[in-house]
């Protein structure tokens, strides 16, 4: 039977990287049918919203999609799809592989780094609980439940029983707000006595951004509140090539929507230039999630060996390939 998956295509180079992640995922085996809806600027001048009632219709039907880059304005405008696809689902983890692909050049491109970032993806500052108090004066307020912390925190060590992996390290400035943050590592702690087999440590976030640029090789899972979270994990993508070549998940108890986590690129957008890996590479964690895994592994393998050569690779990564170059290398391989 094949499976049924909502693709959300997205906007500037959405398309185009949601096209080539299609026929990707059809090479390695799969069957799909995809229930195509739109979201972002399309979807505005089509109906008025960025995020129509179509989207969450189809994923209520589907309860896995497959999102390309889509916009966000800053300091107004419309809501932020991607939060809200979050809060109306509930996908409380933003689950974020941080691996260096093979041949990939980079300043760090010698050092074993393999990290697994679990950011909270429900509450903190994305709440959006913010009002001017008087003029020229806002507050914003930063929510913190024991329950979001303790299930982000489970589902990190979770992961790190079923993977083999050794250590969960929780992200923190509970030096400074020692309630809230104070709360996340509480919970943590708590999460951590049930798993007496993986290390648990603690870092402040700014000490943690350093040791991440020093020593990134000695990390293995984050687990942090939202907003260290988005930072951290946008850092930490920097050291393997960045936002173009790394994976991201939103996951939850009932839905799972895998999304490139890079931008819209409206600059090269309709030229086919853009680079599909990351959109690629988060098809590889929805292949495994439907549970697909021997196709999983071959789309994984296929885009290694593509990096690996330097033949085929688009100009972001230090290459001259075009997006359907690249693309009929990696079917070629699979």
């Amino acid at each position: 039977m094949a499976h049924r998956i909502t693709l959300i295509p997205g906007d500037g180079i959405g398309p185009e990287v949601a096209d080539a992640t299609v026929r990707a995922v059809e090479a390695a085996g799969v069957a799909v049918e995809w229930e195509r809806v739109e979201a972002g600027a399309a979807a505005f001048a089509a109906t008025g919203t960025v995020l129509p009632e179509a989207a969450f219709e189809s994923l209520a039907r589907t309860r896995v999609g497959l999102k390309g880059p889509v916009a966000t304005q800053v300091a107004g405008g419309q809501r932020s799809v991607n939060v809200a696809l979050r809060k109306r689902l509930n996908l409380y983890v933003n689950f974020r592989p941080i691996k260096m692909l093979p041949g990939l050049r980079t300043r760090f491109q010698d050092l074993p780094i393999d990290m697994v970032i679990f950011r909270e993806n429900t509450e903190d500052l994305y709440s959006g609980l913010e009002h001017e108090v008087v003029p020229d004066v806002v507050e914003s307020l930063k929510i913190i439940t024991k329950a979001a912390s303790v299930r982000i925190a489970r589902a990190a060590f979770e992961y790190a029983q079923r993977e083999g992996r050794r250590r969960v390290t929780a992200i923190h400035k509970a030096n400074i707000m020692k309630m809230s943050d104070g709360l996340f590592l509480r919970s943590c702690r708590e999460v951590a006595s049930d798993f007496p087999g993986i290390e648990y440590t603690e870092l402040i976030v700014d000490n943690a951004c350093m040791q991440l640029v020093m020593r990134p090789e000695t990390f293995d899972i984050l687990v942090l509140p939202n907003l260290y979270g988005d930072i951290v994990s946008d850092l930490a993508a920097g050291l393997v090539g960045g936002l173009g070549v790394v994976p991201g998940a939103n996951l939850g108890d009932t839905h799972a929507v895998f999304e490139a986590v890079h931008g819209t690129a409206p600059d090269i957008a309709g030229k086919g230039l853009a680079n599909p890996t990351a959109l690629m590479l988060s098809a590889v964690l929805m292949l495994a999630h439907i549970g697909e895994r021997e196709a999983s592994a071959r789309l994984q393998r296929g885009l290694e060996s593509v990096y690996a050569e330097r033949q085929f690779l688009t100009s972001d990564v230090g290459g001259a390939a075009s997006t359907a170059e690249f693309t009929g290398a990696l079917i070629a391989r699979i």
